[in-house]
């Protein structure tokens, strides 16, 4: 060792008053901090019960399509909806909600156009 190496104290691991451990995803605190909005918990519930709701909403409309005018478009694109729905549903419970969130908006934006635009 050189001189330097020794008059250099070495870095210690700050002082923290947390535990080692780690929290489980079932523990997690409830309550979130004023200002913050919701906890995570929270807003993979939203948008869990969110897309479910959809979910029964596009199986209503296709059966009131499909009552109308019977077509493979209309089974085609609110088919797709309920998928995209679901697909939703397991992004949320595996905590990406901001992207079941954009594709839950998006998805459901071009099913609504797509009955617009092409459906008879």
């Amino acid at each position: 060792m050189s001189a330097s190496d020794r008059d250099t104290p070495a870095p210690e691991a700050p002082a923290t008053d947390e535990p080692d451990e780690v929290l489980e995803e079932d523990e997690e605190d409830e309550e979130a901090a004023p200002g913050e909005g919701m906890t995570p918990k929270q807003a993979r519930r939203l948008r869990v019960a969110a897309a479910s709701v959809l979910l029964v909403v596009m199986g209503v409309i296709l059966v009131i399509r499909l009552a109308s005018r019977t077509s493979v478009l209309v089974v085609g694109v609110y088919g797709l909806a309920m998928i995209l729905c679901g697909v939703v549903i397991e992004l949320s419970r595996n905590g990406r909600t901001r992207l079941g969130t954009w594709l839950l908006a998006g998805g459901l934006a071009a099913a609504l156009a797509l009955d617009w635009l092409v459906l008879p």
